[in-house]
């Protein structure tokens, strides 16, 4: 009995600083950024959407209109949204916003990003995670939290 919970313990032991690892390898990352000026796909992990996935792929979310609520530079306000949010954002120009989130246990980064399509009128959006495989759909929740916040701000 003392030797199983002694051997729990470890295990429980190992688990928590494997992802502590995690969490810090994971700030060592940094957005993928744009290629061929679109945002980078998706990897073939489920920790990640993309409005530029195909409609069919499991990746696949929707954009978000470019509505005039938003001004004359719809970034600035999906830049309030993240901070709002408790995002940081790391770089922002007319056409490109890429930002990060810090999960609060371990400390796991994930990426949202965002380009302006202006011939569409739309802002696509990319949110992964840097580590791991799946993240129990926490980045396609928090891309619809900053699109209803985006809505009815």
């Amino acid at each position: 009995m003392k030797r199983a919970l002694l051997g729990l313990i470890v295990l429980i032991t190992v688990v928590i600083i494997v992802f502590f690892g995690l969490g810090l390898y994971s700030e060592t990352g940094s957005p993928p950024g744009l290629s061929n000026g679109q945002l980078a796909p998706c990897p073939d992990k489920p920790n990640c959407v993309s409005s530029e996935s195909s409609p069919s792929d499991d990746h696949s979310i929707a954009a978000f209109p470019v509505t005039p609520g938003m001004g004359e530079e719809p970034l600035l306000k999906v830049k309030e949204v993240i901070e709002l949010l408790g995002g940081d954002v790391n770089f922002s120009n007319e056409q490109y916003l890429a930002s990060t989130f810090t999960s609060d246990l371990f400390g796991f980064v994930d990426d949202v990003e965002f380009r302006v399509d202006q011939g569409s009128g739309l802002l696509h959006v990319r949110s992964a995670s840097r580590v791991g495989y799946s993240d129990m759909d926490a980045n396609r929740k928090r891309v619809e939290q900053i699109r209803t916040l985006l809505i009815n701000n």
